[in-house]
């Protein structure tokens, strides 16, 4: 195990990536932006900029020992030309070396101005228009790279510990011919991970924050390691039926997910396929303790669109079970004659905070009294997005209670329910506490927030095999 902490430091030092390579990689990818803007200033046709930039440690570790680790830099821009109510993009990776991104960029507008104008015109595209700017910045403190494996090492010696580490500098910017300016940085790290017993039943842990805690991560582990001995009791295997559940965050946070998928856009409820739509038209109701909303001050994204569109900090969509809004992009908005709020052209949630209930975290159990804990969801689909019913299997540490006790982990089941009864008429109450439960896709670059939200309980919640 230090050979591998050991590993990870050599790549660093061959690399120059330590604190110093990285910001000297952001601070090159800096200028060549700037640079590129430089041109396309001078153009006469609109045009729109988008970065994603980042230096990433990736260290995967199996059986608390690194098996495999690396460095990423990465820096990619998108410019989009608009021509007669036409627009086309090109893709372009940024060196960092000011000469050689702009000779690439020449070339790719060259070769949109022949593109974009063979293209049909499109009767929904949006100009640029305003000039708010913005400069974001998000600094992390993280202790010495060897120092942090050797803590996370340390921590999890003689565990079965499956897991994977990305941390580093992310960068997202956008400019257009409007003369909007935007840039975000934030540095953090991701720890993803299971722990396995000896039967290879597994639990699920997340850590991931701005500031390296050892701490709190020996915590969270010494937690997870009492619901570990309890999964080596015989498993409970359940007939399908209703039960009482309570939906730990991370189970609950898959099920905000699924909003982003037909639910919370304004688009999808034009054309009918938004799983909400019963909710608008007063056909179904949520409870009054559930409250959804995007939080850009909790959760560090971006609160600049992928148009350059400024949404508010807090942008309530839910409140008190009633439909405020929805999540309106700028193409949208002229499609439909509505006023945008900001929403990327997915109408994707970026920031969603569920708000918390009144249920406090130490009688989680004694208020569930007899039924199912869930710690994690997986392989979530809608089974009838037009009634708002949600499919999906139980996963990980998952629990029989009889009397307020965990009693014997469960077989995996397979539940098909709307949410218009967990978020309606079978909520019970969420918890006081609420918790980030992190993106930790990696998806062409590393994803930046998570979802944040309260525990829940629900009375009846339907499994099915």
């Amino acid at each position: 195990m230090v050979d591998g902490v050991d590993a990870v430091a050599a790549v660093h030092n061959r690399w120059g990536l330590g604190c110093k390579g990285m910001t000297e990689f952001l601070a090159a990818v800096a200028a060549s932006w700037q640079a590129c803007l430089t041109v396309l200033h001078d153009l006469p046709e609109a045009w729109r900029a988008e970065l994603v930039a980042e230096v990433s440690d990736f260290v995967r570790f199996n059986r608390a020992a690194i098996r495999q680790s690396g460095t990423v830099q990465d820096a990619q821009m998108q410019v989009t030309l608009m021509v007669a109510g036409r627009s086309g993009y090109r893709r372009l990776p940024l060196m960092g070396v000011a000469e050689w991104d702009r000779e690439q960029l020449l070339e790719a507008v060259a070769a949109l101005r022949q593109e974009v104008p063979q293209l049909p015109p499109d009767p929904f595209l949006v100009l640029p228009s305003g000039s708010q700017q913005s400069h974001v910045v998000h600094p992390g403190v993280m202790p010495p790279w060897s120092e942090v494996m050797a803590d996370l090492v340390a921590t999890v010696q003689g565990l079965d510990f499956t897991g994977l580490y990305a941390g580093g500098p992310q960068v997202r910017a956008y400019a257009d011919s409007a003369g909007q300016s935007h840039w975000f940085q934030t540095d953090g790290f991701t720890l993803d991970y299971s722990l396995f017993n000896a039967q290879q039943r597994a639990v699920k842990g997340y850590y991931a924050d701005r500031t390296w805690d050892v701490g709190r991560l020996r915590a969270q582990i010494a937690e997870l390691t009492q619901q570990l001995a309890l999964l080596a009791h015989p498993a409970k295997t359940l007939p399908p039926g209703r039960y009482r559940t309570y939906l730990a965050p991370a189970a609950v946070a898959e099920l905000v997910g699924m909003l982003s998928w037909g639910g919370i856009s304004e688009a999808a409820m034009r054309q009918g396929t938004s799983a909400l739509l019963p909710l608008r038209r007063g056909e179904r109701h949520l409870a009054a303790c559930f409250s959804l909303r995007e939080n850009f001050q909790a959760i560090a994204v971006p609160q600049f669109s992928d148009q350059g569109d400024w949404a508010p900090a807090l942008l309530p969509l839910i409140e008190r079970g009633e439909l405020v809004q929805t999540l309106v992009s700028n193409r949208t908005a002229k499609e439909y004659g509505v006023a945008a709020n900001g929403a990327v052209q997915g109408e994707s949630l970026r920031a969603p905070e569920i708000l918390p209930g009144s249920l406090p975290d130490d009688q989680v159990c004694a208020a569930l009294d007899r039924g199912l804990y869930v710690a994690n969801l997986h392989y979530l689909n809608w089974s009838d997005q037009a009634t708002g019913r949600i499919t999906g299997m139980t996963r990980y540490a998952c629990f029989w209670v009889e009397r307020g006790q965990w009693v014997a982990p469960i077989e995996n089941l397979r539940f098909d329910e709307s949410l218009y009864h967990f978020w309606g008429t079978g909520l019970m109450d969420l918890t006081q506490t609420q918790t980030l439960i992190p993106a930790t896709d990696t998806y062409d670059h590393r994803s930046l927030g998570g979802t944040r939200v309260p525990g829940m309980l629900v009375e009846d919640f339907h499994y099915t095999l």
